[in-house]
């Protein structure tokens, strides 16, 4: 991380310098390693400058509150973060000082990770180990610190502690921090309850078919390849904000694929065997139960990577099944993924070769799905794992029920040949966008001969698939595209039905400029949810009203089981 070039920072430079950093335990020791890394000596001595007089000016103010001749102290300002927002932490002179304190460390801690010199990936990684650090050493998190939980203690006259005990304990023994209120939900009692059935399923997925709510059909089905990474059922949670029933009510005839949950009887699946015996397999069964030639197709996240790699490899063999392709915040050009980059190089991907991959010396393994869990997990670590810290362990209070938190939780292992393959070859060396570049079940691959014309998505404040890199999709496929952004987060703003009335979504012109800011530059914002302009588009591409079918299946493909089917409940 050195430049040989620079030369170090001399001594009157360092930020760690001053006592006040030791406010809280460690924060003085981080500041130190860091100032160990090269920066600039301009940019050290200026972060020293305003970190002494922001310190100052923090002291001064606590010391004059406390003072007033025997009048009461005054209570600090409110803090706009929302940890210690709290009137608690403002009433007491000591937590608001340490509250305060802390928010300036974190600052200068941020500013010179922000600073340090070294190649871009390398700053991102030190930027992304230090921010962990910050969010993890917030006095909010630690009950001696906190004065909510504190008071919450005396209030219940220890019952809190007690109980936060217990939780804590109960967590230890699932694997994983508990977000919400696990016992109040059940897959095919109260998510996961759009009536339909299993008509087929191997070693790797069931199809589920749903019953019509509609007296006529579309002639064309619809398939859903929800991601492998999570269950299907985040496309149908409950009723009033179910994607799958929202389609179903719109007279489309809809088909979902259930992956199962690979266990260690799975461990030899590779990339090729999702493909050819997953996605295009369900494409092949669809098409035989509808008798529609073609049929209209969905990719969920790593979902609509599988169905573009599926649809390319069925281009080289000649084959056009879809009469159209929608993409929900899907990743195609793999050449800038946001955070998710900074876990990818050459070295983390040859150890997962080594220990899970298909030529791992104690053989194949399983990517477990709590360790997914975790990573996405702390990519948002003060809303997705402090946060419940606190309120499970330290105040005892129980997460209260919310029904996307439940399938958050409610994780997937990968198989390791198949996981190691989609890293190094999407993630990694981003060849998927290179036309002859993979060999995929035998065909090469190239995404420009797939036809049908696609319909993108990408939400504007995803951390897993940035917007700008699912608008880069744009630019891979040549048939006729549109490309929408709606509001929020990579599953909230999917999850966006039109009675709720929530957010907005951006559409712009039918051209599509390489930059994505150029194209937003250019779009409209509307009020509501995109799935209503989605709905519009597929019904253009779905043909003609048929009868809807009386029975699911088909002569060959009969009902197995009612949905959700056994592979959803699998737990891994």
């Amino acid at each position: 991380m050195k430049r040989k070039s620079a030369p170090s920072a001399p001594e009157t430079a360092n930020p760690a310098a001053n006592p006040a950093l030791d406010a809280l335990p460690g924060m003085g020791e981080m500041l130190k390693s860091l100032s160990s890394l090269q920066l600039p000596m301009d940019a050290l001595a200026q972060l020293q400058s305003d970190y002494l007089k922001q310190a100052t000016e923090l002291w001064n103010g606590s010391v004059q509150r406390l003072s007033g001749e025997g009048k009461e102290a005054k209570p600090a300002p409110a803090l706009p973060d929302r940890r210690f927002a709290n009137q608690a932490w403002a009433e007491n002179p000591a937590t608001a000082y340490m509250a305060q304190m802390y928010l300036l460390n974190a600052r200068t801690l941020m500013e010179m990770a922000d600073r340090m010199e070294g190649d871009e990936k390398t700053r991102a990684r030190v930027r992304f180990a230090v921010q962990q650090w910050v969010d993890a050493a917030s006095p909010s998190n630690y009950l001696a610190f906190n004065p909510e939980a504190l008071a919450k203690a005396l209030e219940t006259k220890g019952e809190s502690i007690a109980k936060g005990a217990k939780q804590l304990w109960e967590d230890v023994r699932k694997g994983h921090v508990s977000q919400t209120d696990e016992s109040a939900f059940e897959v095919g009692r109260n998510v996961a309850t759009t009536e339909g059935d299993v008509v087929f399923e191997n070693g790797l997925f069931q199809l589920l078919e749903y019953k019509p709510l509609t007296a006529q059909v579309f002639e064309r089905p619809l398939l859903m390849v929800p991601p492998c990474i999570n269950k299907y059922y985040i496309l149908d949670l409950q009723p009033e904000n179910s994607l799958i029933r929202y389609a179903v009510s719109q007279g489309h005839r809809v088909f979902v694929v259930s992956w199962r949950n690979p266990d260690t009887s799975c461990v030899q699946l590779t990339w090729d065997d999702y493909i050819e015996d997953a996605a295009i397999k369900a494409i092949e069964v669809v098409q035989e139960i509808s008798g529609a030639k073609t049929i209209d197709t969905l990719g969920f996240c790593v979902g609509g990577t599988i169905l573009s790699t599926a649809l390319a490899v069925l281009a080289a063999r000649g084959e056009q099944p879809a009469a159209s392709v929608t993409l929900l915040t899907t990743l195609i050009d793999f050449s800038s993924n946001g955070v998710l980059d900074i876990f990818v190089d050459e070295a983390s991907v040859k150890l997962r070769d080594m220990t899970i991959g298909p030529d791992a010396p104690t053989g194949p393994g399983l990517l477990m799905g709590k360790d997914l869990a975790a990573t996405f997990s702390f990519l948002r670590p003060n809303d997705l794992v402090w946060n419940y810290v606190v309120g499970n362990y330290l105040k005892g209070e129980a997460p209260p029920p919310f029904d996307l938190l439940y399938w958050n939780g409610d994780s997937t292992n990968l198989p390791g040949p198949m996981y190691c393959w989609y890293l190094r070859h999407t993630y990694l060396q981003n060849e998927l966008i290179e036309p002859g570049k993979l060999t995929v079940c035998g065909e090469p691959v190239d995404l420009t001969r797939i036809e049908a014309p696609v319909y993108i998505y990408g939400s504007r404040e995803d951390h897993i698939v940035p917007w700008d890199s699912a608008y880069r999709s744009t630019q891979v496929f040549s048939g006729k595209k549109r490309f929408v952004l709606g509001a929020s987060g990579h599953i909230a703003g999917v999850i966006n039905p039109p009675a709720k009335g929530k957010r907005s979504h951006w559409i712009g012109k039918s051209t599509f400029p390489e930059n994505a800011q150029d194209w937003f530059k250019g779009a409209t914002e509307y009020p509501g949810s995109w799935w209503t302009d989605w709905a519009e588009w597929l019904g253009e591409h779905a043909g003609k009203k048929i009868a809807a079918p009386k029975t699911p299946g088909g002569r060959k493909y009969k009902a197995i089981e009612p949905a959700p089917g056994r592979y959803v409940k699998e737990k891994a």
